[in-house]
């Protein structure tokens, strides 16, 4: 769905990603009008508010499904999930997020991101790192302001993305080949779900700098694809060591998109979705 100005939750087909011709940019207004087999949410307001204002009566007794991206902000443990609703089928993109989340008597299911693979790229002839992170001084700590802001002071760091810091946007269709040029991709964000952004660098063959907080806990592995920790004085040190050995760099990039091939292919993302519809719309059980 879609509003003027697209504010958030309603961006309809907005932007420059490549969005498919199964993809439908329907106004607002025109929602009670059409005909649907499930209801998707992913903001709380839509679930909680806006259901009942652009929704007919009829539409809500729907299947329904809620896309919950994060993980629990107020309290890493026992915060409530909003949705409270045995009918409504509740998808994490990690497992650490369903692990987390105080779900009650919603039944969930993990749903692990899926990537489009744009082939190996990486060439890594700058002697840099890369970091992907839109709006980060806005954001905080929770994004790694600060410790990004501090490893710059002793290693080259460009910074990509929406705000007034850094080099700016770069067009998701253009990022791979312009990320591939960096030594690595370093993520400095304490506390969030597994970024695409990092998923996309892998898939293009950067080796992957990053907290061991969260799912990146299981994603990277020092010395197989990357480097984790959860001190910065062991990332700062092992992304100088990639800037001394490029070979060291390359080796650990190739076994980065080994990963990301393996646990976030498109195919396995599609079928994980196609049986998550099934289920909602009562055709198997929604617990997964």
């Amino acid at each position: 769905l879609s509003k003027p100005g697209r504010p958030p939750g309603y961006g309809g087909r907005c932007g420059h990603l490549p969005w498919g011709p199964n993809v439908h940019d329907l106004p607002v207004e025109e929602a009670k009008h059409r005909q649907f087999d499930c209801i998707v949410f992913q903001d709380d307001h839509q679930y909680e508010r806006d259901q009942h204002e652009l929704l007919s009566t009829e539409q809500r007794r729907l299947p329904k499904i809620y896309i919950e991206h994060d993980p629990p902000r107020a309290n890493p443990v026992d915060e409530r999930h909003p949705v409270d609703d045995p009918d409504v089928l509740l998808v994490h993109v990690t497992p650490f997020n369903q692990l987390m989340w105080a779900s009650g008597r919603t039944p969930t299911r993990v749903i692990e991101h899926g990537v489009l693979d744009p082939g190996y790229r990486y060439t890594g002839e700058l002697e840099k790192g890369v970091v992907v992170v839109n709006n980060i001084r806005g954001r905080g700590r929770r994004l790694g302001f600060d410790l990004f802001e501090e490893v710059r002071r002793t290693v080259p760091l460009d910074l990509v993305g929406m705000g007034p810091d850094g080099l700016g946007e770069v067009l998701h269709g253009d990022l791979p080949a312009f990320a591939a040029r960096y030594r690595f991709f370093f993520n400095p964000i304490r506390y969030t779900s597994m970024g695409l952004g990092v998923i996309e660098a892998m898939m293009t063959g950067l080796p992957i700098v990053a907290l061991a907080t969260t799912e990146m806990a299981t994603v990277i592995r020092s010395g197989g694809n990357g480097l984790a920790s959860t001190n910065p004085l062991a990332l700062v040190e092992g992304m100088r060591e990639l800037l001394r050995d490029p070979a060291e760099a390359r080796l650990l990039g190739l076994g980065a998109r080994r990963s990301a091939l393996e646990r976030f292919g498109i195919e396995r993302f599609i079928a994980d979705w196609n049986a998550a519809f099934s289920a909602a719309t009562g055709r198997r059980s929604l617990a997964a």
